[in-house]
């Protein structure tokens, strides 16, 4: 179990100013608590002296600290309900928490579509109806924590932030892809929400991870070594971390690494790593453009990331969905299809979701307006999967074909009611032959297939959809949710 620890020095000087008993900053007024479970609650306090935590609702629990001051316990929660306060108690010191809410908690996370907030980015980077959204934003049971940026070469345990209630002139400059989905489950579920918000924006997903389980991954063998040789040899370093900060971006694959938000664990450690063991009900993620350079790595990559984060969190394999990266113009050098596909792949993993952006993007910016059907999207993986809503939670994704003739027959999952197409005909997508050539294909809907032909290839081996940056949804399902792009030939037969 994870537990807050601060270094020997700090508890001295805590201890002279007559001052021991301390919380993280996740523990703060306005805070939400995850319902029906054990949460995790942690600090420090005297060495060894006993600290009581007891809930206004009747849960209490007892601890003693350890001989460097550091404590945790374990609290019985109700189910949705509040506002509490928590009462937080080491000998004659004393810290009430108020206005604490019980119902679900969410981390959000990622790169600038995640951090991109309500107000937008103007002129050049837009929310849809933002002002309106932001006029009407007023859940007093919808909380919000940002977590301040930090990189760090060595895993952090505490951050910056505090817990906001949603109103107006806080929700401006929150995430609005979180905010849309913590709104969509809060008026669904009628409960109170927590999204605690820790993203990026550039970032790739190596910055993200931690250096045990990166080193698992292709190319990322050594990193925990080179980090420590990227470290100064002595204690005072906060004048070298402040000059790494400042450096740009580029890693020298033979150098010293530098320390900014590119950098392989770094945000991992300095802006994820502090929030464990804070209870969570599970986690939603936008992040794929920072790693389009090198999109065949992704699948392995962001797969070592999500067992990652579950591992550390210890608390099963928490529900992980993700937002697929919308179409956008990154050059004929990027192949950011080939990224989607390893996304898609992801979904092997148990208790993942993908949201499909194909038919709510703009080729022309990487930051796209419509943030509404991304929050909305992610909520109804989290709804269908989590609390129990009969309701479809996700577009066509391809599933297997049969060859017959000259046609391929392709068959999809989450098909539902029936597959459908909002333009006159089915388009994007491409057949080939033995030759491995692809040619624009002839498609058509039958029944539950989509049958892909060309007159140009008589004996079809593989076909695929949306195969481009800038390809725009073409297929459906009857609830019309889009279909991820996919390639065959990349898919076990």
């Amino acid at each position: 179990m994870k537990k807050f620890v601060l270094t020997g020095l700090f508890i001295l000087a805590l201890i002279l100013e007559g001052v021991t008993l301390e919380l993280p900053a996740l523990f703060k007024d306005n805070m939400v608590l995850q319902r029906n479970t054990q949460v995790t609650i942690w600090g420090n306090a005297e060495p060894e002296g006993k600290v009581s935590v007891k809930g206004e609702w009747g849960a209490q629990a007892i601890a003693m600290a350890d001989q460097h001051g550091s404590w945790s316990v374990q609290l019985q929660t109700p189910s949705a309900s509040g506002p509490y306060s928590l009462a937080i108690q080491a000998g004659n010191e004393k810290i009430n928490l108020e206005n604490v809410l019980i119902g679900e908690v969410w981390l959000c996370s990622g790169q600038s579509n995640m951090e991109m907030p309500l107000k937008g980015w103007p002129p050049g980077d837009t929310i849809l109806n933002s002002e309106k959204e932001i006029r009407n934003a007023d859940y007093t049971e919808l909380r919000f924590f940002t977590v301040e940026r930090e990189v760090s070469f060595k895993p952090l345990n505490e951050c910056n932030g505090m817990w906001e209630v949603c109103k107006s002139s806080i929700a401006r400059d929150f995430s609005a892809t979180a905010y849309f989905f913590g709104r969509k489950i809060h008026r669904e579920l009628e409960v109170p929400v927590g999204l605690i918000h820790s993203s990026w924006g550039g970032t790739p997903a190596e910055a993200w991870t931690r250096g045990k389980f990166l080193e698992k991954v292709d190319g990322f063998q050594s990193i925990t070594e080179k980090i420590e040789k990227s470290l100064p040899r002595n204690n005072a370093c906060e004048e070298w971390v402040e000059k790494q900060k400042a450096k740009d971006f580029k890693n020298r694959p033979d150098g010293p690494l530098q320390l900014n938000s590119h950098t392989p664990t770094v945000l991992y450690n300095g802006m994820i790593h502090p929030l464990i063991p804070y209870t969570i009900k599970g986690s939603i993620w936008y992040q794929g453009e920072g790693n389009t350079s090198n999109p065949d790595q992704y699948h392995e990559l962001f797969s070592t990331m999500i067992r990652n984060w579950r591992s550390d969190w210890d608390i099963g394999k928490f529900p992980f969905y993700f937002v697929q990266i919308a179409p956008y113009a990154y050059g004929e050098n990027t192949k950011s299809q080939i990224l989607r596909e390893e996304q898609l792949k992801t979904l092997s993993l148990p208790n993942t979701g993908m949201a499909v952006t194909m038919d709510i993007g703009n080729p022309q910016n990487i930051h796209p307006a419509n943030k509404q059907d991304v929050g909305k999207r992610l909520a109804l993986w989290a709804l269908a999967n989590d609390y129990g809503r009969d309701i479809v939670c996700s577009g066509p994704l391809y599933d297997s074909m049969n060859i017959k003739g000259n046609k391929i027959y392709i068959s999809f999952r989450y098909k539902n009611g029936g597959l459908m197409t909002k333009d006159e005909q089915l388009r994007h997508f491409e057949i080939a032959g033995p030759d491995g050539k692809f040619v624009e294909a002839i498609a058509r809907i039958q029944g539950k297939f989509v049958v892909v032909s060309s007159p140009e290839v008589e004996h079809p081996r593989n076909a695929r959809y949306a195969w481009g940056n800038t390809v725009e949804a073409s297929l459906f399902n009857k609830e019309g949710l889009p279909s991820s792009p996919f390639n065959t030939e990349n898919w076990d037969k």
